[in-house]
């Protein structure tokens, strides 16, 4: 009552202002009440839309390859053919001295050991390694392998989601 009587005292454009607020808040309630009680939608993406995963892609350039001579950890490694170390482009493995540290050195040396590997150089980084992004001679991504092993993860802050793990 209180409502009506500050509107009676009010002029009839002020009243009908009032209203039609009050009409539209209405309407909203009630359209979101409608939603709400039907089923929710099937959201299916068409199997064309996914997009391929490129862990199997090779870059459009390769700037070095060389034979893995000494895994340094899990995500950090020495190739013949450079005098510095390569840390891998979009991977982010825990340290040696870190939970999980020796199993991701252990499973990134069960990857590369020996293998002579084809990389595409990235970056340099602050302690003057060369970041790259390296591939097996089967063609898969060192990265990609190793987040999928669960030994690593995609280091999101670099990689722009890359790998689609972010």
């Amino acid at each position: 009552m209180a409502f009506l009587k500050k509107h009676r005292r009010q002029g009839p454009a002020a009243r009908s202002r009032g209203f039609s607020t009050g009409v539209v808040v209405i309407a909203a309630l009630g359209g979101i009440s409608l939603l709400s009680s039907c089923a929710p939608l099937q959201h299916t993406v068409p199997t064309a839309a996914v997009p391929e995963p490129r862990s199997e892609q090779l870059p459009e350039r390769i700037d070095f390859s060389g034979r893995v001579t000494r895994t340094v950890d899990g995500d950090t490694f020495w190739v013949s053919s450079r005098n510095v170390s390569i840390r891998v482009w979009g991977l982010d493995a825990p340290e040696t001295n870190q939970p999980g540290g020796s199993t991701a050195t252990a499973a990134l040396t069960r990857l590369i050991s020996g293998q002579t590997l084809q990389c595409r150089q990235r970056d340099i980084d602050r302690y003057g390694r060369i970041v790259g992004q390296c591939f097996l001679p089967d063609g898969r991504d060192i990265a990609a392998a190793m987040i999928a092993s669960g030994a690593a993860t995609e280091y999101c802050r670099y990689s722009d989601n890359y790998y689609r793990t972010c």
